[in-house]
């Protein structure tokens, strides 16, 4: 078993003020809100023809619509990669991700065992923007949803997105812990249906911090609780609505803690983290000293 400390990230709203999405809509000059408001009447439009659809992710229907009516003209991977460059995060991202690690990894004690923090990142979001962020470097694995590309009918010469290749939603995020919690993408061979007793499993949950903003990450919230993991919800300052929807989840047991969207050195979100990933920290290297302390050969003793 890898002695591994994951946080795992949200990422709209939880590191990024708004939705990764709008470096689009200031690009090419469009009302966002007029875009979102058209999203979310998208579900009430497909189930009047009897056919459910994902709320969580139709949004990336409207995308490839927009493109292939050249309203985001030429709006392929490789520019989703491009925004991703121009996100503004929250302050003290990255740097929360460099000291987590780092003060763990200056810590002899903790590097005796192996002991190590990773980032990941999981998001209903488009996966090429944060693959194109600043904070990209910084994060072991991304969970997000990905897009196809195909030529564009108007301009052949270029790519557009044209299909939807992999999704995320809020519920099948906590298939992607349980991926984090089996090592899938980092070991080979392995499978997140594949049976692994619990002690094999690379990243143990009670080792795992689930950071997100609000309620339609319950069901991530819940499986890390319930197996033993810590969970932080984020809120933008100011935002009185946000504020309460993150204190109703406290008083309900879902989340352990919450606090304004600054990871700022001294800030509550930074001082929390911190403490929680020391406090794995020592859990894990007190666990392993008595391991070899149970296992030391014993002695005959003398009169």
């Amino acid at each position: 078993m890898a002695n591994i400390i994951a946080v795992v990230w949200d990422f709209d709203k939880t590191l990024v003020d708004g939705y990764m999405q709008d470096p689009i809509f200031e690009y090419y000059k469009h009302d966002a809100n007029k875009f979102w408001i058209e999203v979310n009447k998208l579900p009430e439009k497909y189930e009047s023809q009897g056919i459910k659809v994902n709320k969580d992710t139709i949004y990336l229907n409207q995308f490839i619509k927009y493109a292939k009516e050249d309203k985001f003209k030429g709006l392929n991977n490789d520019k989703l990669r491009k925004f991703g460059g121009k996100l503004k995060f929250y302050n003290g991202i990255p740097e929360i991700f460099k000291k987590t690690k780092e003060k763990i990894n200056k810590n002899t004690k903790y590097k005796l065992y192996g002991i190590e923090v990773e980032h990941y990142i999981v998001s209903t979001g488009m996966k090429q923007i944060i693959e194109g962020s600043d904070i990209r470097r910084h994060i072991k694995q991304v969970w997000a949803c990905e897009l196809i590309e195909d030529k564009n009918p108007n301009r052949p010469e270029e790519t557009i997105i044209s299909e939807i290749g992999y999704t995320i939603d809020n519920t099948s995020k906590t298939r992607a812990l349980f991926e984090i919690n089996k090592g899938v993408g980092i070991w080979e061979d392995i499978d997140v249906n594949m049976k692994i007793e619990k002690e094999f499993r690379r990243v143990q949950f009670e080792n795992m911090i689930y950071i997100a903003d609000g309620p339609s990450d319950i069901p991530a919230f819940s499986v890390v609780k319930k197996n033993g993991g810590s969970t932080f919800a984020i809120y933008p300052k100011g935002k009185e609505k946000e504020f309460k929807q993150v204190e109703q989840m406290r008083k309900d047991g879902r989340i352990d803690m919450f606090a304004e969207a600054d990871y700022s050195e001294g800030t509550t979100a930074y001082m929390w983290i911190m403490n929680k990933i020391e406090e794995y920290a020592d859990r894990i290297y007190n666990k392993e000293r008595d391991k070899i302390s149970l296992n030391t050969i014993p002695k005959h003793i003398i009169d």
